[in-house]
């Protein structure tokens, strides 16, 4: 063994540190797990046989929850949440979505003037959004001011990165008992010892993803998260034994996602990326022009002017920046920065999810999308669908883009 080796190993498998605190091992047949755990790209829905669902029209998306913590609470609308995320969970966006009984966690960077002004009055705000409360004083008390000025506020997104934490079991706990009448959306986690534990902490709402965020770079730093599918499947089992329910955030990248999600036993599926880009989510408006390789008739290469929306995960350098101050000497960023391509509403964007959803539905044969998951059947595969023309420079989309 090298003689500049920091640490020597013991006969059982422990030693020590350069700086003498002991060094152990886990017993290595335990130390990996040999099931297969799944992501939404792993699976399909399987069709039901002789289905009686005639049209997409027929089908009724509207469900309704019942809390069992929260006396008279509930929720009625599309089990659907907009992310609590700068350029998603803006007011504007809340608005947009409550047309169409959609739910949203309002980004947790408002101001208390702000929230009180928003849920004044307006039963339905009340209704399909929630006040996102992170571990710091200032937003608890935030929240107390808001929920004490504005009337009862009836939701609250107690949001952290890592659930797994003592600390946030324990404010979860003094939380619920502040406020026993608020339906608490609480996370993230993504295993079912600890979604038992929030739920049994006082949590209505287990939110379940860690990495798998479009703009997340938690897995490529730290190396942990989970399969989302896998921890949808697990962690939705563990919520209901213990009373509770689950929201799958991260991980969606189209409807079919967001349908096997809700299959597969999510009460909620909660979107940033998918969400992200549009008018209503009030991110920063930047405009480029393009050489698009083409000429006119004088010869002269033909421009175009595109405008996006930034966009960037709440771990990254510019939410650090624009948030807390810059990001501290002990910590990394974790989000991605990226640059969406422009889109005026959010009307179009949800009539294709919503459509995608009445579709599957009509598939698997449940006229109403509560049934979804008694109706589900997944098989497992190495791919999901036909890539031939994705990656082609001239499409029917790129076709139309450059026509306006």
């Amino acid at each position: 063994m090298n003689s500049k080796s920091t640490s020597s190993l013991s006969s059982n498998g422990s030693g020590s540190s350069k700086e003498g605190t002991p060094v152990r091992y886990n017993d290595v047949s335990t130390l990996v797990s040999r099931d297969i755990k799944l992501d939404y790209g792993n699976v399909l829905l399987v069709p039901g046989k002789m289905t009686s669902v005639t049209s997409r029209k027929l089908v009724n998306l509207i469900c309704r929850m019942d809390f069992e913590r929260t006396d008279d609470s509930y929720y009625e609308g599309i089990p659907i949440m907009a992310a609590n995320m700068d350029g998603v969970g803006s007011f504007d966006m809340a608005d947009a979505l409550i047309s169409h009984r959609i739910f949203t966690c309002l980004a947790k960077m408002h101001s208390e003037e702000n929230l009180v002004k928003f849920f004044s009055g307006d039963s339905q705000r009340r209704n399909y959004c929630a006040v996102t409360v992170g571990l710091r004083h200032q937003d608890r008390e935030k929240f107390r001011h808001v929920h004490e000025r504005s009337g009862p506020i009836k939701f609250a997104c107690l949001d952290v990165a890592n659930g797994h934490t003592q600390r946030f079991v324990s404010f979860l706990k003094d939380f619920r008992s502040e406020f026993p009448d608020v339906v608490i959306i609480a996370g993230n986690v993504v295993t079912p010892e600890q979604t038992e534990i929030l739920a049994k902490a006082g949590a209505d709402l287990v939110k379940v993803g860690i990495g798998g965020g479009s703009v997340c770079e938690t897995r490529i730093k730290t190396g942990v998260g989970y399969p989302q599918f896998s921890a949808v499947l697990e962690c939705g089992q563990a919520a209901r034994e213990a009373g509770a329910r689950i929201v799958a955030d991260g991980g969606c990248t189209c409807p079919g996602d967001v349908a096997k999600a809700l299959a597969a036993g999510s009460s909620f599926v909660m979107l940033g990326g998918m969400f992200a880009g549009h008018e209503e989510g009030g991110g920063r408006i930047i405009t480029r022009r393009f050489n698009t390789g083409e000429i006119n008739g004088d010869g002269k290469p033909i421009l175009k002017e595109s405008r996006f929306v930034e966009f960037y995960g709440m771990s990254s350098q510019i939410a650090n920046d624009k948030h807390f101050d810059g990001l501290q000497p002990w910590k990394t960023s974790e989000g991605r920065e990226v640059l969406l391509p422009f889109k005026p509403s959010i009307n179009e964007t949800v009539q294709d999810l919503l459509g995608g959803l009445r579709s599957t539905c009509t598939y698997l044969g449940a006229e109403n999308l509560v049934d979804l998951p008694q109706q589900a059947r997944f098989v497992q595969c190495h791919d999901t669908h036909n890539r031939v023309f994705e990656d082609s420079p001239i499409s029917d989309h790129s076709i139309s883009s450059m026509l306006i």
